[in-house]
């Protein structure tokens, strides 16, 4: 009987956990004027001219936060708010005026004329990865912390 009643309840669990599996992975598509006004500003001014092939919003269990495809193949991720998490530019570069301005200095000063193809951000880190293979990862100090 015992057996029985820990078995029913390993289905039980296993079963809410799928559900709020299904019910956090909630993804629609949007237009682009459904986002954030933040984000907005931030495509108006550095992505201008660059036709968007798809703005979609992501639901998860907590949370909700946005990503924008363009056509040319690059990607930009926003928090709920409207700040952007990722830029992800693949053959061209970063808008400089989206890299924080230390890592710009600290990037120009190292790496010059190196360009950036994608800027990742978190509660504590900035992730940059350059051009030539080399991912450098910042503190929110802006302090150099790993090099890859």
């Amino acid at each position: 009987m015992k057996r029985i009643i820990q078995t029913c309840v390993v289905v039980l669990v296993c079963l809410i956990a799928f559900q709020i599996k299904a019910l956090a992975d909630n993804d629609k598509p949007i237009a682009v004027t459904q986002l954030p006004a933040t984000s907005q500003q931030i495509i108006k001014k550095n992505f201008a001219g660059k036709k968007v092939a798809l703005a979609k919003q992501e639901t998860g269990l907590l949370d909700k936060s946005y990503e924008i495809t363009f056509t040319s193949g690059e990607k930009i991720e926003f928090d709920k708010n409207g700040n952007w998490t990722e830029i992800d530019c693949k053959l061209s570069a970063v808008p400089a005026r989206l890299i924080p301005a230390k890592i710009a200095s600290y990037l120009k000063a190292n790496y010059p004329g190196t360009k950036v193809l994608k800027l990742e951000k978190d509660k504590n880190e900035y992730e940059v990865s350059l051009a030539n293979g080399i991912e450098i990862t910042f503190n929110k100090n802006f302090a150099v912390i790993d090099i890859d």
